[in-house]
């Protein structure tokens, strides 16, 4: 997330969502307020792609959605929609969603210099929100690390943090897999 437009007049969810239909960028809604969303680098989008290449295998014929970071995901009861990189539904009341989901179950951040503060802070706050999130993944550009937020069964959250040689458990799709498959085709720096 950038920043907030210039002198933009606070918008209504129903405004907001016909004005960004018009716009050549992305744009998340925080309590009326637009902000733009950032491009990414190479490694971020071969990161992203191999997200969607693992998830989308495992999640083949299940009841559950891969979403990209075209769709936006609702911050219940907070009049907020954000961007994720990837999240995952398996609830059926996303199942006819067309404009953005309010039960995602995963949700994935790959990290750039000028997000990964707001990934890790504010924006963790808001999904922290949704009672339905059991995993949240944080995944670096710079190096082979994972940080997984899990929701445990006490409602508290615990962090888990995966690097070279580590396999990666998330309990929320039912997937374990060696880590070094989300950075395949990586050069790091």
């Amino acid at each position: 997330m950038v920043a907030a437009l210039e002198h933009s007049p606070k918008l209504t969810p129903e405004e907001y969502f016909e004005w960004e239909e018009r716009q050549e960028v992305r744009h998340e809604y925080i309590d009326g307020e637009v902000y733009a969303m950032t491009g990414g680098t190479v490694n971020h989008a071969q990161i992203a792609a191999n997200w969607t290449i693992l998830l989308g295998n495992h999640l083949r014929g299940s009841n559950c959605r891969l979403l990209s970071s075209d769709a936006r995901v609702e911050i219940k009861d907070l009049n907020r929609y954000v961007y994720p990189d990837m999240s995952v539904t398996c609830d059926e009341r996303d199942r006819t969603a067309t404009q953005f989901i309010s039960y995602p179950c995963l949700v994935a951040e790959v990290l750039s210099p000028a997000t990964e503060a707001y990934d890790r802070g504010e924006k963790f706050k808001l999904y922290r929100r949704s009672s339905s999130l059991r995993d949240y993944l944080l995944v670096s550009t710079d190096k082979i690390a994972v940080d997984l937020y899990h929701r445990t069964d006490d409602d508290r959250w615990e962090i888990i943090n995966y690097v070279v040689g580590d396999v990666v458990a998330l309990d929320s799709i039912n997937l374990t897999f060696p880590i070094e498959q989300v950075f395949e085709g990586i050069t790091f720096g």
